[in-house]
């Protein structure tokens, strides 16, 4: 666990953590060849942690969406947010499995601008929409969704992957989460 995590707030020992925690923690590190600092960050309330990866787990799993677009949500939110370490970290994900090194960044800096299918940029539009102003969200922007070809299911999906990270942005810049070095390349070669 790198204790450069976040910087507002003290990264626990591993070895004074929940084995539950550790566990959690020694595949991710496995997967990935390193260990994420949001695995080192929220391993500050282990009883959020379990809550948050729980809940993270659904949404990438429990979803007709493909990863690919989940990502891209999660991009263009945590962009509108100017969420440092969810734009690097999941920006590098985003490129992986949409297998486009280009995509990440613009999505990250104007979603608008961005090379995707107008089946793509309404779900972008919705989820950025719901960020930035929640209270304008209205039948019609669920069924323009709905009109793009997504199921109810699906626009279900996309306004909870942006729900939930709004909520790990705002998490990521009170704690100052810092990105791994090693999300920075990730995915950036054809």
């Amino acid at each position: 666990m790198n204790e450069d995590a976040m910087r507002r707030f003290p990264v626990p020992d591993y070895e004074d953590l929940p084995e539950d925690l550790r566990d959690r923690i020694d595949e991710e590190t496995e997967e990935a060849g390193f260990t994420p600092n949001v695995f080192s960050a929220f391993a500050y309330k282990p009883s959020h942690f379990r809550a948050f990866f729980a809940y993270h787990d659904a949404l990438v799993s429990d979803t007709p969406l493909a990863r690919e677009e989940v990502e891209m949500i999660v991009v263009a939110v945590s962009g509108a947010n100017d969420c440092l370490y969810c734009v690097v970290g999941h920006g590098a994900l985003c490129r992986i499995y949409a297998g486009a090194p280009k995509l990440a960044d613009q999505l990250a800096t104007n979603h608008r601008q961005a090379d995707v299918s107008d089946h793509h940029m309404a779900m972008l539009d919705f989820a950025v929409t719901l960020t930035e102003s929640p209270e304008a969200v209205t039948d019609e922007d669920v069924q323009r969704l709905r009109d793009a070809g997504f199921s109810p299911e699906e626009v279900w999906d996309i306004a909870s992957v942006a729900a939930f990270f709004n909520l790990s942005n705002r998490m990521a810049t009170v704690a100052d989460m810092r990105p791994n070095d090693e999300f920075y390349a990730m995915g950036r070669s054809d």
